[in-house]
């Protein structure tokens, strides 16, 4: 058997002869609270919360990525971002169930026009984690995402407006997509003459590096235009040898390779956590780009810090780093053209918010 992915986009099961070893790796994924904590020697009073918490938002996490967890400690960084708790169920004022306007800037089913010159494909609505801050954590895959019918009418929408010159591939996680998918993508926009650049959205090389194999490495290897790889790594901790080995088989086929963080409360919210992040990932070759705000999405009000705390960090990295590996501390603002950088503190004492003209 392997996890595969329907017209929708949601995970389902088919016989096959051979699979990939990403796919062997997809199958053991913990969904089940119990064995989680059983895997972590943590205490079994957690459990009942957990449950409640995952039948609202399941539970999925790779092996590999619960190894590189500290047994016992309930409060280690990564586990926090998998352990569904019983915060999730609050409800807190502003935190919708989509805090950055996907829907409405949904012109096709699961391609979003946001930005000028970009369209967003949400190319499917499985992940190989279920981060439980994730901002589409309550996004209606089923009917909206982009690889529906071969990408027919993403493809037609992006050949149709010759303003489009970059496509960007999310998710859910599009490296959830088997090759072939993603070929017959990229394969119809070599057809079309102003895309000039085509990049990537994906957690998989972090929690799931296995996924970057010799075919996927081809495809990418293939592809006629610049590619960027935007990867997702919140703490040092999560970039082990394998991983490593994944950003180098990447840059190997000529991926650029960046990062996004998203500023987590427990998790992240350290200047020093963050220096180090840095460092590993610029030792790796993924130069660090975005460090996002929490979105403010229903069941994530827990991870949420202030801007001001924020924007001591970004001071703290600013003086101890250089430039380049600073990343630009910015929220997403529904409705806004760009990406909205967090400046400075303003005389009231309030950050002040600056749209960036760089593309997102």
């Amino acid at each position: 058997m392997h996890a595969a992915l329907d017209k929708d986009g949601m995970i389902t099961c088919h016989e096959t002869a051979s699979q990939p070893a990403w796919r062997r790796a997809l199958e053991r994924a913990i969904t089940d609270p119990e064995t989680l904590l059983d895997c972590l020697q943590l205490d079994r009073a957690l459990l009942p919360a957990a449950r409640r918490a995952t039948a609202a938002f399941g539970l999925r996490v790779p092996r590999g990525f619960v190894e590189r967890m500290r047994p016992g400690d309930p409060l280690d960084p990564l586990l926090l971002q998998v352990l569904p708790l019983v915060e999730e169920l609050d409800e807190i004022d502003g935190y919708v169930a989509d805090p950055v306007g996907d829907r409405a800037a949904e012109a096709d089913r699961g391609t979003l026009r946001k930005y000028q010159g970009r369209v967003l494909l949400i190319a499917g609505g499985a992940c190989a984690v279920n981060c439980r801050y994730c901002f589409r954590r309550e996004f209606p895959y089923a009917g909206h995402v982009a690889a529906t019918g071969g990408w027919a009418g993403a493809l037609k929408l992006i050949a149709a407006d010759p303003s489009i010159t970059e496509v960007i591939v999310s998710g859910g996680d599009p490296l959830m997509l088997s090759d072939s998918v993603l070929s017959r993508l990229t394969d119809g926009l070599q057809d079309i003459p102003h895309v000039l650049r085509f990049r990537i959205h994906t957690r998989l090389p972090i929690v799931l590096p296995e996924r970057i194999d010799a075919g996927l490495c081809d495809w990418l290897a293939s592809l006629p235009w610049p590619v960027s790889v935007v990867v997702h790594a919140n703490h040092p901790r999560e970039i082990n040898a394998e991983v490593i080995h994944a950003f180098q088989r990447m840059r190997q086929a000529g991926a650029i390779l960046l990062n996004q963080s998203v500023l987590l409360k427990r998790v992240n919210d350290d200047a020093d956590v963050l220096a180090t992040l840095s460092h590993t990932l610029f030792a790796a070759g993924v130069l660090p780009y975005y460090l996002h705000m929490l979105d403010r999405v229903s069941g994530a009000a827990h991870f949420d810090i202030p801007e001001t705390r924020a924007l001591d960090i970004i001071d703290s990295l600013t003086a101890r780093l250089p430039g380049y590996l600073v990343p630009r501390l910015v929220r997403e603002v529904p409705g806004a053209n760009s990406k909205t950088a967090l400046g400075p503190i303003s005389g009231n004492g309030t950050p002040e918010a600056v749209p960036l003209r760089r593309p997102m």
